[in-house]
């Protein structure tokens, strides 16, 4: 069994690979598509049916919903969220405190 090696920590303001975010936009289509499919197959199952209306919308509306979903870009924030240049630099440590006689 292979050790995974434990996730980096984002220090910088450097956003996400490019290569990352269409992966997650590829695959968020494909269950889309996949989900689409399976109302395609239920309708022609459900043919005569009031079930077979249900499936037939969504099959009809997903590819707009997929296509859609797909061309979004999640918001990278870019670094940490905390950063705040308002605050007051950190002293150099020890060397700064007189010592107690």
């Amino acid at each position: 069994m292979r050790r995974r090696k434990p996730d980096s920590v984002r220090i910088t303001s450097a956003s996400r690979p490019r290569s990352e975010d269409i992966r997650g936009r590829e695959r968020r289509y494909l269950v889309s598509m996949a989900i689409r499919t399976a109302c395609v197959i239920l309708a022609v199952l459900f043919m005569g049916h009031w079930l077979m209306w249900v499936f037939l919308v969504g099959a009809v509306f997903l590819p707009y919903v997929a296509v859609v979903m797909a061309n979004t870009r999640n918001p990278d924030p870019g670094g940490p969220d905390d950063f705040r240049p308002d605050l007051p630099a950190l002293g150099t440590g020890p060397a700064d405190r007189p010592l107690n006689p």
